[in-house]
């Protein structure tokens, strides 16, 4: 299943993409939430009334064209946005790095989330804006302490995300740098959808970033160091996992910044990330509005 998150007349809520169609859960089963990271934590039940609804014949009422919606990031407030450094072999041999022995965790805040086609804001307070294609693993119930093998029973499904990094603040040389350099406003743009864990394979799978059309990052998942099962392992030792926390797993080969010469992103600029089997999303680099200051 494709579970979304689309906002429509002002109203944001939850819903199934079905080919073009989004069916509103709301509409569909008035018992069900509005949210998502609400519909998670219902567990299997929850998931079982989603499935229902994705096998009966809707009514028309409850349903609404793709073309008539926004899409969200399908978790709109995650509790924690983990990001892996350095977990594709061909990466880390870019970027000059050793293949690190464990992975190598940071945190995005969440007020970073953008949704799959929101546009990404440049700012004068840096010229080293760069794109990273990844697989998100969004979690489905809370846990601590997973075994290997018990896993995969703790994702809800994946989606597609781009780490969106300011280098030169990211990489400042203190322990403080990452979370600043990789936490801007609008960057984690993630969607189009999740897609349930029962519908994929997550470790063969192709990933592709375009920039303004150009092929920048074309790889497959089976180059990850850590696998996706092995991040929720080693990351669930240390602390809780919860419904609808996302971890971004890592992007592969190809980054602006390890080009030559160096290839930022600059306003205008369009990014498309495709997964096989997942979707693609798609961002448009602007410069922050003035809308986008609050004091």
């Amino acid at each position: 299943m494709r579970l979304v998150t689309f906002t429509h007349k002002s109203r944001t809520r939850i819903g199934l993409l079905k080919q073009q169609q989004i069916i509103d859960l709301s509409q569909a089963n008035p018992q069900l939430p509005t949210d998502m990271i609400q519909l998670l934590a219902l567990g299997q039940p929850g998931m079982a009334a989603v499935r229902e609804i994705d096998q009966a014949n809707n009514p028309a009422h409850s349903q609404l064209p793709l073309a008539d919606v926004v899409l969200e990031s399908p978790i709109q407030k995650p509790g924690k946005i983990l990001a892996i450094g350095l977990n594709y072999r061909a990466h880390a041999i870019e970027s000059n790095m050793e293949i690190p022995k464990t992975p190598f965790v940071f945190t995005k805040q969440s007020t970073s989330i953008n949704g799959p086609f929101g546009d990404i804001y440049w700012s004068e307070d840096s010229k080293a804006l760069d794109y990273e294609g990844e697989l998100g693993v969004i979690i489905g119930k809370t846990c601590r302490r997973v075994p290997l093998e018990k896993a995969p029973s703790v994702i809800a499904g994946f989606c597609v995300m781009n780490d969106v990094s300011v280098r030169d603040w990211q990489l400042r040389g203190n322990p403080a740098s990452f979370t600043m350099g990789k936490s801007w406003d609008s960057h984690c743009p993630a969607g189009p959808a999740l897609v349930t864990a029962d519908e994929v394979e997550p470790h063969n799978l192709q990933l592709k970033t375009y920039v303004n059309n150009e092929l920048r990052q074309d790889s497959n998942t089976n180059d990850l160091i850590f696998n996706c099962y092995e991040l929720i392992s080693f990351i669930s030792t240390a602390f809780t996992l919860e419904a609808g926390d996302m971890i971004v797993s890592g992007t592969p080969s190809g980054v602006g910044f390890a080009r030559k010469p160096p290839q930022m992103l600059a306003v205008g600029d369009v990014v498309r990330v495709e997964i096989e089997g997942l979707g693609h999303i798609e961002n448009t680099v602007v410069e922050e509005p003035a809308a986008a200051v609050i004091y």
